[in-house]
């Protein structure tokens, strides 16, 4: 979609929101259909489209094949999920990044995994084990499987270079994902890689995204011990 286009489709989402929010459109009303609203708005089909899925991921529109678009009943507003790169979280914070890959192989994941990626156990993906540091001290220690099959070129990437964080949020857009926080004590591996002591209590994310062609990464994120996550709404 043109930039243009995306311009478009900003303003119908303003427009269908307000009628929303308005009460000009109830809750459970249908909304007139895409032929009906591009017609009205003068813009292409497309661009109606992608304007109610930018309403729809807000949580204000409820799309079903052959249904319709209604407006939701008791919306409740969603939360949206940006992953940040590492290096300008670090960097921001006004302290020199570098990264270490402790380890890359290629080979079938555990079961766990496969399963959390909904893949055969079989499957080849490329393990990476990376820390990141700010001023040289560890912010954060990375366990990942990387699925080369959703995200083409993988095998070819210098993960020295450029973190797996970075060139897979900067080329892979993620449809879904698959999100849990727990606070876990420091096995000796997280301990060893954080440099603090085992047994420490950490803040422990463990993540897994989608994107067409299937899941891109799951990755469990070890945060420095004193770690704070900081949401904004």
């Amino acid at each position: 979609m043109t930039e243009r286009s995306s311009s478009k489709a900003q303003i119908i989402a303003s427009e269908v929101r307000r009628r929303i929010l308005d009460r000009e459109w109830r809750q459970g009303d249908r909304i007139p259909d895409e032929a009906a609203l591009a017609v009205e708005f003068g813009v292409a089909r497309a661009t109606v489209n992608k304007a109610l899925q930018l309403l729809a991921e807000e949580g204000l529109l409820d799309r079903k094949r052959r249904a319709g678009t209604h407006v939701t009943v008791n919306p409740a507003r969603k939360a949206t999920l940006t992953i940040p790169i590492v290096r300008e979280q670090i960097e921001q914070a006004g302290m020199e990044y570098s990264h270490r890959v402790i380890a890359q192989r290629r080979g079938p994941p555990p079961a766990e995994i496969a399963a959390r990626m909904a893949l055969p156990e079989d499957a080849e993906l490329i393990h990476l084990r990376t820390v990141h540091y700010g001023d040289d001290k560890p912010f954060q220690a990375e366990d990942r499987w990387l699925n080369p099959a959703a995200a083409p070129g993988a095998e070819t990437v210098d993960f020295q270079r450029i973190t797996a964080n970075e060139w897979l949020v900067r080329n892979f857009p993620w449809r879904h994902a698959d999100m849990a926080f727990s606070a876990e004590n420091a096995s000796a591996s997280d301990a060893r890689l954080l440099e603090t002591r085992q047994g420490t209590a950490l803040l422990i994310l463990q993540r897994t995204t989608f994107n067409d062609l299937g899941a891109i990464t799951s990755v469990r994120v070890a945060f420095h011990p004193g770690y704070a996550m900081i949401a904004t709404h």
